[in-house]
């Protein structure tokens, strides 16, 4: 296969939507661009085609299809978070490239005998560890991984996590605030793979399983370790444990509430492997959907009694309000009227005007020293029973 290096891209005109766009968040960095001219000239100098490389942690498409636009097609591309994989398809589409890579999950589909694999540094060393880990067990033997990041963010963590993978590392000069680091020579691994790891929680009676990019791995963040103290006052129902993460919410609600029935939804796939894996450790699987999606896009409106709620501040490396936002008109969209949205926040951040405002009235539930647990009430015309079978209306405004 011809591949032209020289070939231009217009980077510019890649966007992120529909996950959050604002001008401090953009759908390609130097990084990209580094990696994917360096990619590109690997290629050329090794004749490899498109199906002998794979990408991992493009979060736009900005490196996969760069190497389309050149000639490579075929290259297997795997991105963890939904928005990222409906951006990608939306900017292929815009640059005529629609069709020309193929998405997969972090595994052997991915790497089989992948000989380069273009890699965006992650920020965590439990993520790299399992990615170098997969890349290790699966891709060829001459296989040359090429990771990048910004500088600012790179650690000597990160080339010790790559040596214990790989028999040569290598790390490059910087350009333009970015750096790359080179491995070949997989080392053996071990029969299993290292992850999920999973740790017991006896003091809220939970087992919690991660795997590599999951947020606070197997440890129960503080704000859900203080919404769980919760979970017995809310009505049993059809929830939605949403931005499920490792899935204890949705997995503490299961096991107070039997006879509901629970979803648990996160636009992470790590997130998603990882809470279908609580699921199976806490024994309740079977009444647990575990969904890789947007801000619960595929559920039906007016379809939840209840939604569970964490939102996270942070999108990427950014403070950013807008992720929480578009989760409370997502719990907004979901819940019937008269339904109920449970969320715990930092109490710096004062969200319960902005509550009241998406959800319907809110009442604060409880304050720890750095939390607000909040329930809102879904506005509306509710059906509510009187136990004997009859229905009646009330307007919850």
């Amino acid at each position: 296969m011809h591949v032209d290096p020289a070939q231009p891209f217009p980077y510019e005109l890649l966007r992120r939507f529909p996950d959050v766009e604002a001008p401090n968040l953009q759908a390609w960095d130097a990084t990209d661009r580094l990696l994917a001219e360096r990619g590109l000239a690997v290629a050329a100098s090794r004749s490899l085609a498109g199906g002998d490389i794979a990408v991992i942690g493009d979060g736009y498409g900005a490196l996969a299809l760069r190497l389309a636009a050149a000639g490579l097609s075929g290259v297997r591309v795997h991105q963890d978070l939904a928005t990222g994989r409906a951006a990608f398809e939306r900017n292929a589409a815009t640059l005529g490239l629609a069709g020309t890579q193929l998405p997969k999950e972090l595994g052997p589909d991915l790497l089989n005998g992948a000989r380069l694999v273009l890699l965006q540094l992650p920020r965590g060393l439990a993520e790299l560890e399992e990615v170098a880990d997969a890349i290790a067990r699966w891709a060829a033997p001459d296989v040359q991984l090429i990771a990048g990041g910004r500088v600012k963010h790179m650690t000597l963590a990160m080339n010790e996590v790559l040596r214990s993978h790989f028999g040569s590392v290598r790390a490059e000069l910087a350009v333009q605030k970015s750096r790359l680091l080179v491995a070949e020579e997989p080392l053996p691994v071990p029969e299993r793979p290292p992850f999920p790891v999973c740790e017991r929680h006896d003091d809220v009676g939970l087992t919690l399983c991660a795997h590599g990019a999951a947020f606070a791995g197997p440890r129960l963040d503080l704000g859900t370790r203080f919404l769980l103290g919760f979970v017995d006052r809310m009505p049993a129902g059809n929830a939605v444990d949403l931005g499920c993460g490792t899935g204890a919410l949705a997995a503490a609600y299961a096991l107070a509430h039997p006879t509901a029935t629970m979803a648990a939804t996160d636009r992470s796939a790590a997130a998603v492997r990882s809470a279908r894996a609580t699921m199976e450790a806490n024994g309740v699987a079977p009444r647990v959907a575990v969904e890789h999606d947007d801000a619960a896009s595929s559920r039906a409106e007016a379809s939840a009694d209840v939604v569970l709620l964490n939102p996270p501040f942070h999108l990427g490396a950014s403070v950013h309000a807008g992720a929480a936002l578009k989760l409370f008109d997502a719990a907004a969209r979901v819940l019937r009227p008269g339904g109920e949205l449970w969320t715990v926040y930092n109490t710096h951040l004062d969200y319960r005007q902005r509550l009241k405002a998406t959800v319907g009235p809110t009442s604060v539930e409880g304050r720890s020293g750095k939390f607000t647990v909040t329930r809102s009430v879904r506005r509306g015309t509710a059906g509510l029973g009187d136990g004997q079978g009859n229905v009646s209306e009330r307007t919850i405004t």
